[in-house]
C-alpha cells in the first residue's frame, strides 16, 4: 500500500521550516489523536527551559505512540503552543529532532499561558498508521 503523500504546491510559499503544507493518508489507516502534552515529569517537576519541557512533551508523545503500536514515522500533524515568541527556535529544534520524513504538517501558536505559569510549551499530534 502506498505511504503518505506530501503536498507543497508551487503556487504556495514553501514551508518556513521542516514541515509540509499537506499530507494525504491513504484509506484504511488507523488514526491516533493525542491531547496536548506538557513538560512535566512523573514526579511533577517542571524544567525551567523550553527545550527541556519540549523534550518531555515529545517523549510523552513517543510513549503514547508506542503504546498504540506507532512511532514518530506515523505522525502526520503537530500542533505546538509556546508562551513566548523567542522560544520559537528552541521548540523547533526539538520538534525537528523527533520528526521523520515525510515531515508532518505543523502549526505553532503563541499563547498567553497554560494551566500553570511554569509551563512554557504544549504539544499535540495526530498520527496515522498505514497498513
Amino acid at each position: 500500500m502506498p505511504g503518505k503523500t506530501a503536498f507543497n504546491p508551487p503556487s504556495v510559499r514553501r514551508p518556513f521550516g521542516n514541515y509540509n503544507h499537506g499530507l494525504l493518508v491513504p484509506p484504511g489507516a488507523s488514526l491516533l489523536v493525542t491531547s496536548g502534552q506538557l513538560g512535566i515529569t512523573l514526579d511533577d517537576s517542571i524544567p525551567e527551559s523550553v527545550t527541556a519541557q519540549a523534550e518531555l512533551c515529545f517523549e510523552a508523545i513517543g510513549a503514547i505512540l508506542s503504546q498504540a503500536g506507532m512511532s514518530f514515522a506515523d505522525v502526520i500533524r503537530i500542533s505546538g503552543f509556546v508562551t513566548k515568541r523567542e522560544d520559537f527556535p528552541a521548540y523547533m529544534a526539538v520538534r525537528d529532532r523527533y520528526t521523520l520524513e515525510p515531515k508532518p504538517v505543523s502549526t505553532l501558536i503563541i499563547v498567553s499561558g497554560f494551566t500553570r505559569p511554569e509551563f512554557l510549551v504544549e504539544v499535540e499530534i495526530t498520527a496515522a498508521k498505514i497498513f
